[in-house]
């Protein structure tokens, strides 16, 4: 079975990958704030006939929300998970493991978190590899043998290499916000928001349809940046994936690491729509109540697995 692309699975291949990702990050703010801006817009329209100035407005909150999701979108998805900071002495074998790759990698040392949880799962944050976090929680920590958790630490320590966190970290915090605008438009219209002056003939039927465009609009921004975030997330995985075999020449260590998280029935009640992306396997379980229409973040792990087995 074929693995990833000829291109993909070179030295060149994971380089290449890296300069797209620093792009597409670049690109991903540039479209975020065209499309918040463009949906201030028609807010203020349907709203107050002041298009113009929610456009500012908004576009000025887009900027500065990106600032923030770039310099502290770690913090917030650290704080949101109850991570706590833990130390070589704290957990030595973790730490050797961790030593090792990033040495095996050329990368430094990342900061260490850990989640008092006993679902298995890991994710790693940051903006580059040397403002990266690696968190796991407790429950890999003590159902995985040491190949397995080499195996997951080689892959999250991928997405490290290949600037995958700082994508996956900047859209998880702006699709979050154009959300939260959208909702906030929507539950405005149930209490009586909008224009509340009436309109007659061809003018009151312009607005009608701006109405109608800028409800849409709000319907369809969180949706659009929701697809977006999945193109670039599923794809990831697979090269998160190759560069964790490349890094340990090992890839039974990291399947049968794949096969204990997605099986284990433990639920982690610190994951979230916003941050569900970001683990090495999707954690919010299919029989839970909150995966009810749900996009998946995340290829089929039997996928995932079978291609590391091809390997």
């Amino acid at each position: 079975m074929s693995t990833l692309p000829a291109g993909e699975r070179t030295l060149g291949g994971f380089y290449a990958h890296i300069g797209a990702n620093k792009r597409k990050s670049a690109a991903l703010v540039l479209v975020f704030i065209l499309l918040v801006a463009a949906l201030g817009w028609l807010i203020g329209e349907a709203w107050l006939e002041e298009g113009l100035g929610f456009l500012g407005i908004f576009g000025v909150v887009a900027i500065i929300y990106s600032l923030v999701a770039y310099y502290a979108g770690d913090r917030m998805v650290l704080a949101a998970s109850r991570a706590k900071q833990i130390h070589k002495a704290d957990d030595p074998e973790l730490w050797n493991v961790i030593e090792e790759l990033c040495i095996a990698g050329g990368l430094p040392i990342p900061k260490i978190y850990l989640i008092n949880d006993s679902a298995p799962n890991a994710f790693a944050t940051g903006r580059d590899p040397e403002h990266s976090v690696v968190a796991i929680t407790t429950g890999l920590r003590q159902k995985l043998n040491r190949d397995e958790l080499q195996g997951v630490m080689a892959h999250e320590l991928s997405h490290i290499r290949f600037f995958d966190i700082r994508l996956q970290t900047l859209i998880g915090v702006l699709v979050g916000l154009t959300a939260l605008i959208s909702d906030i438009f929507l539950r405005s219209l149930w209490w009586g928001g909008g224009r509340r002056r009436s309109r007659s003939g061809s003018r009151g039927g312009a607005e009608a349809v701006l109405l109608i465009v800028a409800i849409l609009a709000a319907i369809l921004a969180p949706i659009f940046a929701r697809l977006l975030q999945l193109s670039i997330s599923r794809k990831r995985e697979y090269l998160a994936d190759a560069g964790a075999v490349q890094l340990t020449r090992y890839p039974l260590g990291l399947a049968r690491a794949l096969d204990k998280i997605s099986s284990d029935k433990e639920v982690l009640e610190v994951a979230n729509r916003a941050t569900q992306h970001l683990y090495i396997v999707n954690p919010i379980k299919p029989f839970e109540e909150r995966a009810k229409n749900l996009f998946s973040t995340h290829p089929p792990i039997k996928e995932r697995i079978a291609r590391l087995q091809s390997m």
